[in-house]
């Protein structure tokens, strides 16, 4: 079943050549006692590792059960140790941190047994030598005799073809040496035991055959045994070892080293625990500025004005068509058109695209306004005199009308009624304070207050503001407009309007201020009046005739846009029915935001870009900011937190290779039970990734303990509720991570561990 033709086997240290086998060429029974008798060097403990497949011959033919091995591979010769050879070593070579039982099975669980095949077997095989009442102790429970019966039992559980012993008795008592010795002879009845000794006497007693070698060579054979033909027909089968297995041993040998590898864990966990507590806290703000999207940026409307800049995209490139670089390194300046115009699109609010606005889903909308640039002729009696108010810098303009009549208007939605109530008609106007109830001095002046003393809402309440029609307020100069000096008669009209404050609002304080500004606010109704009424009087039909302004008399070069643009705006400033100036969409909700949006942009479609009506989505715009800089900040931070991630990896790698030098004789006994390289590195990855895995959990389980300390003091400072909040997601990301970087952290250590020398392994103490 075993035969070597012509084994030699060399080992060169620098020019030295060691000749350990000098063509050796043996033939065994299946069941037979072979010892192996020799001095040392002579070459007895080569031959054996040889048999055993843990060193390869330089030369000849070793050949089991008729099948040669020339030809074999590494994971061949793991697959012969592990399904045709049991190995009995002198000093026993039992893995420490493993029970007898355990230490029983490894051969048989990389050989791929269930698990409950191989228990029932190894208890078989320690009842056998005695062992079955001590299956549950570790080795260093264990007598000398006791851990070499475990080897014994080890080396049979496979069923092997071949027990190899080296030694078996040379560490033992010479009682415990003869039951031994009586247990080996009793498993040569069924198998082939060959076994390496120096002992003669013992030779002589138990074997059936001795083998004498000198100098790498049989110099003697008491019983030897004729060769037959060579058969390649016979298969191995092949070893194996699932990584739930690595783990099974990784994790008994992690156990003996509990406070080891929790602080090792530990430290590799904080730079999990610094990314936790910044992506949590990022989360959190996160869902602050989403609730304050939703709930408050959603107030911003979305505006529609006649110019409006480019969308970044078509600003990109418009760029890219110039082909020139940013900040040139040059001497000389470079004519272009204007940089501002080139970035601004004039956009024509027709009549059809205002219409396209008002068949917007009224369900997504609470209002819509539409600003003319017409000037309102307010006059105002102060201190018993009559003025006339200058309008253009002050705040006197419509506030959204609601597309429903059973609706809320914008103004009951985002306002406290500080005082009287919301207007009812188109004379009916509302005064809008800031939030510490001021209102500017030119404002009140329109009012008819002069006074720096603070004014009580009831005194403002129902004051009057006289308007005065264009009809009445200019007069004719033949070609030219002027307003009337007699300011008294104006006054007095019958045909003004007199409008009345009604009501005094204050933005909600969950609004932010730059939804409103303090002022005065009219509705679209009397804004629409004004316009049938203006559009109509003779200042407005001059100056539709005229080539100039009919109140300056500067002269309008209609043949260019900019002319027609100029005439256009003194006609809205008159009040005519023109283009509007500006139109505000005010969403219900951020949702219906995004819905506006798309209708918007639907319009676009298909249509030249010189067609196309851009809008500015000012929420989107402060919402885009706001993300930005929370996902910079949260960038920055886990980049320096992910340092230490990186000075973990080093410190597991460092960890896990002390963990090799330390198993090196573990690694050695699995070898000889057949363990294939990559098995090696399975066993050392699979500690690496239980540390990984700790290491994850108790970062993210730290990280969420200091969330509560964390929300304490934030609320504190900013009285923000629960603003770090950790994602599950996350959580889960980050123990992945962490097993990851462990594993590359451990994978030159687990790769080392897998190229070691098996016999060299043995050895080491």
């Amino acid at each position: 079943m075993l035969e070597l033709k012509n084994i030699k086997k060399s080992y060169k240290t620098g020019d030295f050549i060691q000749h350990a086998l000098k063509g050796v060429s043996l033939k065994f029974r299946k069941k037979e006692f072979v010892a192996l008798l020799g001095p040392s060097g002579s070459g007895k403990t080569t031959l054996l590792n040889i048999i055993g497949g843990l060193e390869h011959y330089d030369e000849g033919n070793l050949i089991i059960n008729q099948k040669s091995t020339k030809k074999f591979k590494n994971r061949d010769w793991d697959s012969y140790r592990n399904n045709c050879i049991g190995f009995i070593f002198q000093n026993y070579n039992l893995i420490s941190h493993m029970d007898i039982l355990s230490n029983v099975e490894m051969g048989m669980t990389l050989s791929g047994i269930k698990a409950k095949n191989r228990k029932r077997k190894a208890i078989e095989v320690l009842k056998k030598v005695g062992l079955k009442d001590h299956i549950h102790k570790k080795p260093n429970q264990l007598s000398g005799g006791q851990m070499q019966r475990v080897a014994i039992a080890r080396a049979l559980a496979n069923n092997p073809d071949i027990i190899l012993a080296d030694e078996p008795t040379g560490a033992l008592d010479s009682k415990t040496s003869m039951q031994i010795m009586n247990l080996i002879k009793e498993i040569a009845k069924d198998k082939l035991v060959i076994m390496v000794t120096h002992n003669s006497d013992l030779a002589n007693t138990y074997a059936n055959r001795i083998i004498k070698m000198q100098d790498g060579e049989i110099i003697s054979d008491s019983n030897p045994f004729k060769e037959k033909e060579e058969d390649e027909s016979y298969q191995i089968r092949k070893t194996k070892m699932n990584f739930f297995i690595a783990l099974h041993l990784s994790l008994n040998n992690i156990r003996t080293k509990k406070g080891r590898t929790l602080l090792t864990a530990f430290a590799s966990s904080i730079g999990i625990i610094g990314i936790s507590l910044i992506l949590s806290l990022s989360n959190g703000f996160n869902e602050q500025i989403d609730f304050f999207e939703k709930n408050i940026l959603s107030a911003l409307p979305i505006l529609i004005s006649k110019q409006s800049n480019l969308d970044e995209d078509f600003m990109t490139m418009q760029e890219d068509m110039t082909n020139i670089e940013d900040y040139p390194d040059v001497d000389y300046v470079i004519p272009s058109d204007n940089t501002e115009e080139k970035y601004i699109h004039s956009n024509v609010l027709t009549n059809d695209y205002v219409n396209y606005i008002d068949n917007i889903n009224k369900d997504d909308v609470i209002g819509i306004n539409y600003i003319y640039p017409m000037s309102l002729n307010i006059l105002q009696k102060v201190n018993g005199s009559v003025k006339q108010i200058p309008t253009a810098n002050l705040n006197i303009t419509t506030y959204p009308h609601s597309l429903n009549s059973n609706k809320k208007m914008v103004i009951e939605e985002r306002f406290d009624l500080l005082a009287g109530r919301m207007p009812t008609s188109k004379e009916e106007v509302i005064l809008e304070v800031d939030s510490k109830n001021q209102i500017s001095k030119d404002l009140l002046e329109v009012l008819g207050f002069t006074t720096n003393n603070n004014i009580n809402f009831n005194d403002i309440l129902n004051s009057q503001i006289i308007l005065v029609l264009n009809k009445d307020y200019y007069e004719n100069l033949g070609n030219y407009y002027i307003p009337r000096q007699d300011l008294n008669s104006l006054y007095e009209n019958n045909d003004n309007l007199i409008l009345k404050v009604v009501g005094i609002v204050r933005l909600k304080d969950d609004y932010p201020s730059i939804v409103s500004t303090p002022g005065i606010y009219y509705s679209n109704d009397l804004q629409n009046y004004l316009i049938s009424i203006n559009k109509e009087s003779d200042i407005v039909k001059a100056q539709k005739d005229a080539d100039y302004n009919v109140m300056t008399g500067e002269k309008f070069d209609l043949t260019t846009k900019e002319g027609k643009d100029a005439k256009e705006n003194v006609l809205g400033y008159l009040g005519d029915d023109v283009e509007p100036s500006m139109i505000e969409i005010h969403p219900k909700d951020f949702t219906s935001k995004e819905n506006i949006v798309k209708y918007l942009d639907e319009y676009n479609e298909n249509k030249n870009e010189e067609d196309k009506i851009f809008y500015v989505d000012q929420a989107n715009l402060m919402s885009s900011l706001s993300s930005n800089i929370m996902d910079a900040i949260t960038i920055v931070l886990v980049t320096f937190s992910s340092i230490s991630l990186i000075v973990s990896c080093i410190m597991i790698g460092i960890i896990m290779y002390i963990s090799v030098l330390e198993r090196t004789k573990e690694i050695g006994i699995l070898r000889s039970l057949g363990a294939r390289k990559k098995d090696i590195m399975r066993v050392f990855n699979a500690q690496t990734f239980i540390i990984g895995l700790t290491s994850g959990l108790i970062g993210i389980f730290t990280a969420w303990l200091l969330l509560f300390p964390t929300n304490s003091i934030l609320k504190e400072l900013t009285e923000l509720e629960n603003v770090a909040i950790m994602n599950p997601l996350h959580a889960i990301i980050l123990i992945t991570i962490s097993v990851i970087l462990t594993l590359i952290g451990g994978l030159i250590p687990a790769k080392i561990a897998s190229k070691k020398d098996p016999v060299i392994a043995l050895r080491t103490e």
